[in-house]
């Protein structure tokens, strides 16, 4: 495993809720503090099936892996990465590439740690950068990550946490990726929300770093355009889970495409 400094990593600050503390939460983890807690039961009491979103995302994430593994990738970049949760992306994608290698990027100092102490798999690397600045990050991963070959880029439930235009943002990460590609995102969905119960979410989680801002799902789908959705397309992570969709009171639309 190799370790990159912490020069964009935010300060630890447990009073504050962090995205992925409350992710770990909602997932059933230990690795969180009251004040990510109380925040993901104020999100939970606003969208009771918030629990069910995020293990159907991490039912998204490794089926992505294995797909991008099976057609032949051996480097991941994972964005955002969060706390670890068995199967992380290498444990899945060596099972299948023993060579893989996958570089874990995020700016949470507590992600960072956990991170280094439990990733310590040969063909890891754990880099401490803040996504928002891709330029940054892509210099920083530059020794890990040959982009002139193949590399699955994965956006998972992270950037309904940045606000404005994330269309250039996402264009920067794609720009430099090989034909071959894998580009994997999921996204909270506005369609068809209470927009009341959607506010109420964004203000206990924009309570720390994050500014969460819902997007339509025409807008998720713009973020892969020049690449080939792989089936079954953009849709919502439960049905990637194979759970019934039911009544949906917050969607998660979550797909992955191929570069041309």
């Amino acid at each position: 495993m190799v370790s990159q400094p912490d020069s964009a990593a935010t300060a630890f600050t447990p009073e504050t809720p962090a995205p992925a503390r409350i992710y770990d939460y909602l997932l059933h983890g230990k690795d969180n503090y009251p004040a990510d807690r109380e925040a993901a039961k104020r999100a939970v009491a606003a969208i009771p099936d918030l629990p069910v979103l995020a293990r159907a995302n991490r039912r998204f994430l490794t089926r992505t892996v294995q797909a991008a593994a099976s057609a032949g990738i051996t480097q991941f970049l994972d964005l955002g990465s969060g706390l670890p949760t068995t199967p992380n992306v290498h444990e899945t994608a060596q099972e299948i590439q023993p060579d893989a290698r996958v570089v874990y990027v995020d700016n949470d100092p507590v992600v960072l740690a956990h991170s280094r102490a439990d990733r310590r798999a040969p063909g890891t690397c754990v880099i401490g950068a803040d996504i928002r600045n891709p330029e940054a990050v892509l210099t920083a991963v530059q020794d890990e990550i040959d982009f002139s070959q193949p590399v699955a880029v994965l956006m998972i439930a992270v950037l309904h946490f940045v606000g404005g235009d994330i269309r250039p943002l996402v264009e920067t990460y794609k720009c430099p990726a090989a034909a071959g590609s894998w580009l994997a995102i999921s996204h909270a969905t506005s369609d068809g929300a209470d927009p009341a119960e959607v506010a109420k979410v964004a203000d206990a989680y924009g309570q720390g770093p994050a500014d969460p801002q819902a997007r339509t799902t025409a807008q998720i789908q713009a973020l892969f355009d020049g690449w080939t959705l792989t089936d079954p397309g953009l849709v919502d992570v439960r049905h990637w889970a194979g759970l019934p969709e039911g009544v949906i009171r917050l969607g998660m639309p979550a797909g992955a495409a191929v570069k041309p």
